[in-house]
């Protein structure tokens, strides 16, 4: 007589997978990749490596040669990494100088129930390039959007930092302009999570300097070359990472700036002594500078030292 029992589930068989294949593709041996599954028609956000060419998926793979057509923020740099592995499939330029009149092109591809694959010269796209405007029109017309996620330099650089990853902004890159760029940072100066900034060579040791004194000599890191051959991770306070690249001039490479979140509690010294610090500061330089000193020195904002130094400069005037 039959038992009526049911079957044991395997060992090692995850929740919510009856048949024992989190994939849905059907069971595997032990050894053996999932079977590749045929991308689904929309628009499919790929990630691509972020300098070394080995980190990219299985998945990514797979969409890149099941797509009709592959979106490249450029298509020269997207046809090193296809040439590596042997894909074939048609590329066309989006980017930010044509983004306006591509887009019109590829939504109707992907209304005539197309599959297209959009990605960045490296990492995640989106992410620093012109796809948002491309994924919000998609939304808006219904059209399928799935990602096949993947390297992303924002994420490496925190992981790499040793700074608080629990809570982050990712800010992009920073104005060009000293002035325009301390004023982003004062934006950004109280918020209580780690900052990562995208920043080119030239402006680094200038970039660096400004944050040392929008937001305070703040431990920071800088993550260049991520996953590449000469890749460097150089930790220190801003303004000695302002230094040391000042010294030794631009560096070149894609470069991410990690910088540890603001402590309320650590940078909170008493009244008396800040005003004590801006007055003496007062004496010497405008308002603007002297808050810059002070916050620099407290690793207090710079926008509340402002406007205390603007009253202790009125009270001296009365």
């Amino acid at each position: 007589m039959p038992s009526e029992e049911p079957p044991e589930k395997a060992e090692n068989q995850r929740p919510g997978h009856e048949d024992g294949d989190p994939s849905g593709a059907g069971p595997e041996q032990e050894g053996q990749a999932p079977p590749v599954r045929a991308p689904e028609p929309g628009l499919h956000l790929v990630a691509t490596p972020i300098g070394n060419l080995r980190d990219i998926t299985l998945h990514a793979l797979d969409v890149l040669r099941g797509a009709a057509l592959i979106a490249c923020e450029d298509t020269r740099v997207t046809a090193n990494l296809l040439r590596a592995y042997g894909i074939r499939t048609a590329t066309t330029p989006y980017h930010e100088h044509n983004a306006e009149a591509a887009r019109p092109r590829l939504l109707a591809r992907l209304h005539d129930g197309e599959i297209i694959a959009l990605v960045s010269d490296a990492g995640t796209p989106l992410v620093s390039d012109p796809g948002y405007k491309l994924v919000r029109a998609c939304i808006e017309e219904g059209i399928h959007v799935t990602a096949a996620p993947g390297a992303s330099a924002v994420l490496t650089a925190l992981t790499l930092s040793g700074l608080p990853p629990d809570r982050f902004l990712f800010a992009g890159f920073l104005p060009p302009k000293s002035a325009a760029r301390r004023r982003a940072a004062d934006e950004l100066a109280e918020i209580p999570a780690s900052l990562i900034f995208y920043e080119s060579g030239p402006r680094l040791a200038d970039a660096l300097a400004d944050l040392a004194a929008t937001l305070g000599d703040r431990p920071a890191v800088v993550a260049r070359e991520l996953t590449k051959k000469f890749e460097e991770v150089r930790r220190g306070t801003l303004a000695a990472l302002a230094a040391a690249y000042a010294q030794e001039g631009a560096p070149r490479g894609e470069i991410a700036i990690v910088v540890a979140p603001f402590d309320r509690e650590a940078a909170a010294p008493d009244d008396a002594t800040i005003d004590k610090a801006l007055q003496r500061e007062l004496a010497a330089h405008g308002t603007k500078e002297a808050a810059a000193r002070v916050a620099a020195e407290t690793g207090l904002p710079r926008r509340a030292l402002y406007a205390r130094a603007l009253e202790l400069a009125r009270a001296q005037d009365e």
